[in-house]
């Protein structure tokens, strides 16, 4: 299963209001690597404290993208709710802007696939388009996965 998330700093990498989110993403993406279900994650150049940060979208350096594949929902639902990252979920507003249309998918791949961006922007659109089905969706369409509803953050009203 592959997802992509994206996302609009609220300034650049090397500002001081990021920092705190650069500053950990070697340790979160780290984490993610050594979970059991992980399988691929796009890459940046590998300086230290990048991330993938410089996987960015149109012209927007500020504009970044995460893309992984692990081998089920439940490993994902696991990384993402369960361990450190959690965390840093819950103050996402603290270094990203509030997006205005989804910005979150998923959706199945085979064995050995390895997503481009391209390709996950668009499985991004067609979810934008014409809603959750096989092509692409979020977690309500994982009737397995249930973390998400029980340890999300709580909405807040801006969204």
């Amino acid at each position: 299963m592959a997802e992509l998330n994206v996302g609009r700093l609220v300034a650049p990498t090397d500002d001081p209001r990021v920092a705190e989110f650069m500053d950990n993403l070697d340790r979160i993406n780290g984490l993610g690597k050594r979970m059991p279900g992980f399988v691929w994650m796009m890459e940046g150049s590998g300086e230290p404290g990048t991330g993938n940060t410089e996987n960015s979208i149109g012209d927007d350096p500020q504009f970044v993208a995460n893309l992984t594949v692990w081998q089920d929902a439940a490993a994902l639902e696991k990384f993402v709710w369960g361990t450190v990252h959690k965390q840093f979920y819950d103050r996402r507003r603290d270094w990203f802007d509030i997006l205005g249309e989804q910005h979150f998918v998923m959706w199945w791949v085979p064995a050995g696939h390895r997503p481009t961006l391209d390709e996950a922007m668009a499985r991004l659109e067609h979810l934008r388009r014409n809603g959750p089905d096989d092509t692409a969706f979020g977690w309500a369409q994982l009737e397995q996965a249930t973390m998400w509803r029980d340890k999300r953050c709580a909405p807040v009203a801006a969204e």
